[in-house]
């Protein structure tokens, strides 16, 4: 996504033009998860990842290591998400939509999701899940995260984004992006996901349709980070519902 002097909505279609839209959603139902090279542009990823200091965008900081959730840091942006943030959460969530309510079809939960963020979040609003979730993930030499769901209310998209900000091999080595799967009566299954800069991925936020010789049925996913061996590796969530 060339950087420019094009406003972030421009950006986000045109870098979300390219892809072929049909073979991310046969890469989500066969894997649970699909990438997504290039997303962003260096400039653009240099941008987000200087946003870290400023305490004023965000709404809150978490120590992973004091709640035990891993080693390293996070930070959820407040109101108003940036607009690079903003255009990304609003423009993948119409793309992922549809992918979404299919998958909500096959498991027959009986929820469906709009086509468009804003009617989306109104809902979350109506639930009392008002906190924006879009966040910052900082970690150092030695830092993971570990394996988790991130669900903050009883309404939910079954899908999330990460982008890596931080150049592998030259900012930090190690970190791979983790996902589990573990499947009823079935040993868990297991991938480790090498991102490079500026990419994205996009994954099962806690369960998703598997199809079996008598329909589909239910797999739990889980998604993490490994040990950064060196350096620091930072990168932007994308969450679609908002949190309680």
């Amino acid at each position: 996504m060339a950087a420019g002097t094009s406003t972030p909505s421009a950006r986000v279609r045109a870098s979300l033009s390219r892809p072929d839209w049909s073979g991310v959603g046969q890469e989500l139902r066969d894997w649970g998860h699909a990438r997504l090279p290039g997303l962003l542009a260096a400039s653009d990823c240099r941008a987000l990842a200087a946003l870290w200091p400023r305490e004023e965008r965000f709404r809150s900081h978490v120590d992973m290591e004091r709640h035990a959730f891993g080693a390293g840091a996070y930070r959820y942006f407040g109101h108003p998400l940036p607009p690079l943030v903003r255009a990304l959460r609003t423009q993948l969530y119409a793309r992922l939509a549809p992918i979404a309510n299919a998958w909500e079809e096959a498991l027959a939960s009986g929820r469906t999701h709009p086509p468009r963020l804003r009617e989306f979040l109104a809902r979350c609003h109506a639930a009392g899940q008002t906190r924006p979730t879009p966040l910052l993930l900082r970690y150092g030499e030695d830092g993971y995260n570990c394996l988790h769901q991130d669900r903050y209310g009883g309404v939910a998209f079954p899908l999330q984004v990460a982008i890596l900000l931080s150049r592998p091999q030259r900012d930090f080595r190690g970190g791979e992006f983790l996902l589990t799967e573990q499947r009823p009566r079935m040993q868990s299954r297991g991938f480790a996901i090498a991102l490079e800069r500026g990419e994205a991925v996009i994954f099962a936020n806690a369960e998703r349709p598997v199809r079996g010789a008598r329909g589909h049925y239910r797999v739990q996913t889980r998604h993490g980070v490994s040990r950064v061996l060196a350096g620091e590796r930072m990168t932007l969530g994308l969450i679609f519902h908002d949190a309680r």
